[in-house]
């Protein structure tokens, strides 16, 4: 696959058989895998990414990671408070390697092998020099919207080829990771929501049973449920089961006669 460049030389492409990975390199990116898989959280992932950067990545002093959000590009995981700083200049200047990484989907990397003789930011490039950044290798990852993992070294031509291979794999297990999360999470909410319809269909059969049996209205009903529910400390989805399935009334449980239960509601 041919990588598209950005460098401080220009565009170009990075050769597709770069990848000289040993079995070592390999064994230690399936650990990766799996802990970006146990991220429960789109946090957790950046914050994984991030730390695993610095751990594998020999080029980087820093780390971070940009999300777009609502239209905007936002800093979100970071190592440090350098990396902070890096980031506010690039968003208020509106330029920068991982800005241009982060809005041209057709960029898989963008590099900046020196900030100092870089003419392609002219804001960016020497404020960041003066708080002693030299390069950056800016990576998309392989997720459903905008997001981009961010190293930065204060030496410059700091990502080699080794570098850039491992930091592209990091990027496509983290971006998987973000795929598989969003699956659980949307795979949670479906059955969050089946589970919240069937628990108000159980409690509104429960609710039908005492009106027609005890001659009462919707509001005392539920309010039986409820009470009921605290004296035997048990949910409310529980106690409504109960009477649907058996017939059996929780008012004896609460130690309500039927001519207390105009005071239910109340």
């Amino acid at each position: 696959m041919a990588i598209t460049e950005t460098t401080s030389e220009g565009r170009g492409e990075a050769p597709g058989d770069a990848l000289g990975i040993d079995v070592d390199l390999a064994v230690t990116f399936g650990k990766v895998s799996s802990v970006l898989a146990t991220a429960s959280t789109e946090d957790a992932v950046f914050e994984a990414i991030v730390a695993l950067a610095l751990e594998h990545v020999d080029g980087a002093d820093h780390a971070g990671v940009f999300v777009m959000e609502e239209g905007h590009v936002r800093g979100r995981a970071v190592s440090d408070d350098f990396v902070r700083g890096i980031d506010s200049l690039q968003l208020g200047a509106g330029e920068g390697p991982c800005v241009d990484a982060m809005l041209d989907p057709s960029v898989t990397y963008c590099t900046a092998t020196d900030l100092a003789i870089a003419v392609e930011w002219p804001t960016f490039g020497p404020a960041a020099v003066q708080l002693g950044l030299r390069s950056v290798l800016s990576l998309r990852l392989f997720a459903d919207h905008p997001v981009a993992l961010n190293l930065y070294s204060k030496l410059p031509t700091a990502f080699g080829m080794v570098d850039r291979t491992k930091a592209l794999i990091l990027a496509s297990h983290a971006g998987t990771a973000l795929h598989a999360l969003e699956a659980r999470l949307a795979l949670r909410k479906s059955q969050d929501l089946a589970a919240g319809l069937e628990m108000r269909s159980i409690i509104g059969q429960a609710q039908g049973i005492l009106m027609e049996r005890e001659r009462i209205t919707a509001d005392q009903a539920f309010d039986v449920l409820r009470r009921a529910s605290q004296h035997l400390n048990r949910k409310l989805r529980d106690v409504a089961q109960q009477l649907v399935d058996t017939g059996e009334s929780p008012l004896a449980a609460i130690g309500m006669a039927t001519a207390g239960l105009a005071d239910a509601g109340q």
